[in-house]
């Protein structure tokens, strides 16, 4: 099940739809790194190459390899 919240990037709010293990992830790496969610967000945005989305599965992927 997709959960879906509501961010702001360079001061536009948009959305995430992330499944709930993926949420669970990006708060144990923001964590880590001493970050907010956004912050993270706003990171994997700068450096995406496909939708913010998919993006954001990869860098969680990557970050556990």
């Amino acid at each position: 099940m997709l959960i879906k919240k509501s961010i702001t990037l360079k001061k536009h709010r948009t959305s995430l739809s992330l499944e709930k293990e993926f949420w669970k992830a990006l708060n144990k790496i923001a964590k880590n790194k001493q970050l907010s969610i956004e912050s993270l967000i706003s990171e994997i945005d700068i450096n995406r190459k496909s939708s913010l989305a998919s993006s954001t599965r990869v860098f969680i992927l990557k970050y556990f390899e």
